[in-house]
């Protein structure tokens, strides 16, 4: 199989596993292409993307900028804070202005959750989700998966933990069902006010004690709190979260076996990491952002319909 059984990434939910699996072994061929001398092809050079951010983003808008430079694509940026949609211009006639300079993709990151589904279902273009809302952000799930694969060679019977704020977390939702699609087990750990009360339902248990869910796991993925989004205060304080809920050398240290740690970032060093945990030899965070160009160019490619080699 060389093609996905979608036409956009609107979320991991949509996925199956062929296609996951599609998205990680053509991201594997692209890794090898950014790391030779030229690291681009001209698999994209017919092809007009336009990045849609609506929310502050600097790594997801930078590495999808570069995954598309280098399939040689057309890149068109745009910026909700410095857009007419400041004067009032609804979300579809900014894109159909868009549209109609020719625009092949969208990449779209918003607030509101489900905004990437609705613009679907009204343009005429491929559409890939940045992230929307609290809902999901698919490519941070899937450059994610395909660094715990290239780690630890399998996802299948992988135990992963994912600590912190579940509750406002879009990347918490898409690891989840990826994860699960590809045959990792999966545990959430975070205070009980940051754990929303569906999680169970998704067959993911919940742990409370750190310390307990860390000897449990392969993989821990440190979420950062996501204060942006809290409209009232879920623990007493960031200093007493970091003493219940944050991952030091000490604690790293004294575990029974060694883990592997991610973090999507950006980190807040000494809250939910701290420095010496986050640049040891332990941690794959610097491996993830290079990944998500990867996996981002793979993205790009099967939905515009252009497998490797071709």
């Amino acid at each position: 199989m060389s093609s996905l059984s979608v036409n956009h990434l609107l979320g991991i939910k949509q996925l199956n596993k062929n296609d996951i699996e599609l998205i990680l072994n053509t991201a594997e061929y692209f890794k090898g292409v950014i790391n030779r001398p030229i690291k681009k092809v001209p698999a994209l050079r017919d092809l007009t993307i336009a990045n849609l951010f609506f929310e502050n983003s600097t790594r997801t808008r930078l590495s999808f900028e570069l995954a598309q430079k280098r399939l040689s694509a057309d890149v068109v940026n745009f910026s909700a804070s410095n857009s007419s949609v400041k004067k009032g211009e609804t979300l579809i006639d900014t894109v159909n202005n868009i549209l109609a300079m020719k625009v092949d993709m969208v990449v779209m990151r918003h607030s509101s959750p489900g905004a990437a589904m609705f613009l679907s279902k009204k343009v005429n273009a491929r559409i890939i989700n940045a992230g929307d809302g609290a809902h999901e952000h698919p490519t941070q799930a899937l450059l994610d998966a395909f660094s715990i694969r290239e780690k630890l060679g399998a996802l299948k019977g992988k135990k992963v933990v994912i600590v912190g704020d579940i509750l406002h977390s879009r990347v918490a939702i898409s690891n989840i069902f990826c994860l699960q699609k590809m045959g990792a087990l999966v545990k959430v750990c975070g205070p009980q006010t940051l754990i929303p009360k569906y999680i169970t339902s998704l067959g993911v248990e919940v742990e409370t004690d750190l310390r307990k869910a860390l000897e449990w796991c392969d993989v821990a993925n440190m979420l950062r709190i996501q204060l942006e989004r809290q409209d009232i205060k879920y623990f007493p304080s960031l200093r007493e979260y970091s003493m219940l809920y944050g991952l030091d050398k000490h604690l790293l240290n004294s575990l029974s076996k060694e883990i592997v740690v991610m973090h999507p970032g950006p980190i807040n060093r000494g809250v939910e990491i701290t420095s010496d945990v986050a640049d040891s030899k332990q941690s794959i965070i610097l491996d993830q952002v290079e990944n998500g160009v990867a996996v981002r160019m793979a993205v790009i490619s099967l939905l515009a319909g252009r497998p490797v080699g071709e």
